[in-house]
């Protein structure tokens, strides 16, 4: 059984909001998306890290990466939406890969994934005949929210939080079922749980933290350097 890691980092990060592509916005003196290369690139189970870029990437050469060429590999064939740059970065290490392998997917944006959640994902998952991710269950009250108006957004109903969960990554599933999922569910797919789920399949769900954020918005990357400065205490 082996074990491998893919970071899709082909996209813009909009919501930030600024000139720099997020994952390479500086969090605590490096690039975003080093924290999230650093977990995984040091758990020994994990054979090796890909990182998957756009083709017209100009900013991944200007920095440092000497001391990861042994787990690290870069794949310049990202593409328009999260799903397109995770499959075609799977169908690239195909060529190593076996169908059997494990693949964990892990956002660029996620930074302050903490080394024991990140082992206890590949404890749990790695007899698993699905795979799973993750997650959170969700604490705060849900409303779901009614067409604008006039007056502003307001409330439609109230959602019921019990039995929900906050999906978080890394996502881990065998490399041919993982495949076999996007290319049938398209391009849409905001996670690759998703599109396991559509084929009729149930993902373990393995409880996280809030630690775990992803960045979206400016006022998460403060909240973040925070973190990672508990963690590396």
């Amino acid at each position: 059984m082996t074990f491998y890691a893919l970071i899709p980092a082909a996209g813009s990060g909009s919501r930030m909001g600024g000139a720099i592509e997020k994952q390479y916005l500086p969090l605590n003196a490096v690039p975003m998306i080093a924290h999230a290369m650093m977990v995984l690139a040091r758990e020994p189970r994990i054979d090796k890290l890909f990182v998957v870029l756009s083709p017209t990437d100009k900013r991944w050469n200007n920095y440092e990466w000497q001391g990861w060429e042994e787990r690290i590999e870069v794949l310049r064939c990202g593409g328009n939406t999260r799903a397109e740059t995770v499959l075609n970065g799977l169908d690239v290490i195909s060529k190593i890969c076996d169908p059997d392998d494990w693949v964990l997917v892990h956002d660029a944006a996620r930074p302050c994934l903490p080394d024991e959640m990140l082992g206890k994902l590949l404890d749990e998952v790695a007899d698993d005949p699905v795979g799973g991710l993750l997650a959170v269950p969700v604490a705060d009250t849900l409303k779901r929210a009614a067409a604008d108006t006039a007056s502003g957004t307001r409330v439609e109903a109230t959602v019921p939080r019990a039995g929900l969960w906050q999906a978080q990554t890394p996502q881990m599933f065998r490399h041919g079922m993982l495949v076999q999922a996007l290319r049938a569910a398209g391009s849409d797919m905001t996670d690759e749980a998703s599109a396991i789920e559509k084929m009729g399949l149930q993902p373990r769900l393995v409880e996280s933290d809030s630690r775990n954020l992803k960045v979206t918005y400016p006022q998460d990357l403060e909240l973040a350097g925070l973190i990672l400065g508990k963690l590396n205490e």
